[in-house]
């Protein structure tokens, strides 16, 4: 088959130049969604009042675990896509890339439908306070209407990156998001509508940058061009997708569930302690979104190589990928720390808290680069079409390792340095396991493949 001019070969070239090119734009993209969502949070604060900051912020986390839901399955798109260019099978492709559109917006659909009838019962579990109640469900019923478009939106983009291209997400992602910023403050300003208003602002972009990438595969010259008249679900790449796509959308979705055990351990010091924590949290997004356009160039390169049976060059994928995220995360960790202050200021300016905030930041900045070893390990063995097992053992090694380290190492020793130090102990122990899983799969395949031939 010839290759569209569309569709990077990523089965040859230069890794080292080819990674790193293909994940600065995912670094932008991911970089300006948290500029998006932090202006949301401004707007709503600076013009909205307190009660309505509160209400938007008292769903942050629920919010989270659905769009990380959708996040993950996208990656299962990523990779059974980018096999399928490996082979460089057009019909395989074209399938793929359809059953995929209809999976992706089935799963917004239902995610929609389980919000809708879920939010006021999750907000209650969650203990959402009684004046930040009616506000927080209002913009959880009208946020949750932009799920289907969300899911949409992930699924263009994964098929955009395991074609090679990551410029044009980002393009669209850029669109919406300015959108997004203008309609914050014509609704919130203007039209007083504060949670509402934000809400509605954030599922109006949605849908307009759904619409932008689903325009966008509709006039591709590839074999990944859409055509809603060939919608429809194939069996193969459907039971692929759902392989890998829900296992990486549970863990997406479970480690807000570990992160609530971390909380109950810092919720046990003073309000100061508390304070600093929230302030420093804002880096942990900064650093792993960076990392992750990494991790998400690695899915990509992986699936294609493997599709091509390229084992060797999956190999060295790997260690490249761990080597520009481990360094992009020490990197940006240490940068973190010797401009603490600065950064700490942007979001209090009590220099007590700042001090609390100062010492999360400078045990977390020179642990952010380890977490490569887990992450990558992940993405490589979704890249090979392993999805199960890696999420087993990442659940037991966040969400159950990290609640026994509270329970045991944190009640032992009772201070926060002994918390925080749970982030980079888990990494290692799930970051040792997920490795052995995939250079033992890797090698259990090489083994089929060779007894096949």
């Amino acid at each position: 088959m010839k290759t569209s001019n569309s569709v990077k070969d990523m089965t040859k070239g230069s890794l080292w130049k080819g990674i790193l090119l293909f994940s600065i734009p995912l670094i932008f993209s991911n970089l300006l969604q948290i500029l998006f969502n932090m202006s949301d949070v401004a707007v709503v604060g600076r013009f909205g009042g307190t009660i309505a900051l509160g209400a938007v912020g008292s769903t942050t986390t629920l919010v989270t675990v659905f769009t990380n839901f959708i996040i993950g399955f996208g990656s299962g798109v990523n990779v059974v896509t980018a096999h399928a260019f490996g082979k460089k099978d057009q019909k395989e492709i074209s399938t793929t890339v359809h059953t995929a559109c209809i999976i992706s917006l089935m799963t917004g659909i239902m995610l929609l439908v389980f919000g809708q009838s879920g939010a006021a019962w999750i907000l209650e579990l969650l203990g959402t306070k009684k004046e930040l109640f009616s506000g927080a469900e209002l913009y959880l019923h009208i946020y949750f209407m932009g799920l289907p478009a969300l899911a949409i939106y992930n699924f263009g983009s994964a098929v955009f990156s395991a074609a090679g291209d990551t410029k044009k997400p980002l393009m669209y992602l850029s669109v919406s998001g300015a959108l997004n910023v203008v309609l914050n403050l014509v609704f919130v300003i203007l039209f007083k509508l504060d949670v509402a208003g934000v809400a509605m602002a954030s599922a109006i972009s949605q849908y307009v940058s759904a619409f932008c990438i689903l325009t966008a595969l509709m006039k591709v010259d590839g074999a990944h061009r859409l055509s809603i008249k060939k919608v429809r679900i194939h069996a193969k790449p459907a039971k692929q997708i759902l392989a890998i796509g829900l296992p990486a959308g549970m863990q997406g979705a479970i480690f807000q569930i570990s992160n609530l055990f971390v909380q109950y351990g810092v919720n046990t010091f003073n309000a100061t302690v508390v304070a600093g924590n929230a302030a420093a949290q804002n880096a942990d997004a900064l650093v792993y979104d960076v990392m992750a356009a990494f991790y998400t160039a690695s899915g990509s390169y992986i699936g294609q190589n493997y599709g091509a049976g390229n084992m060797h060059r999956v190999k060295q994928i790997y260690w490249i990928s761990m080597f520009y995220a481990f360094t992009f995360g020490t990197f940006i960790g240490v940068s973190l720390v010797l401009s603490g202050k600065m950064f700490l200021s942007l979001f209090t300016k009590d220099a007590v808290v700042i001090k609390e905030g100062l010492y999360r930041l400078k045990v977390m900045g020179f642990s952010y680069g380890f977490s490569a070893f887990m992450d990558e390990s992940i993405s490589a063995s979704r890249g090979i079409g392993e999805g199960f097992v890696p999420t087993v053992i990442v659940i037991l090694g966040s969400c159950v390792f990290r609640s026994l380290w509270i329970f045991t190492v944190f009640a032992f020793f009772g201070t926060i340095t002994s918390l925080y130090l749970l982030y980079i102990f888990s990494w290692a122990v799930t970051g040792n396991a997920e490795a052995f899983y995939f250079w033992h799969s890797l090698k259990k395949q090489q083994l089929g493949m060779s007894c096949n031939e």
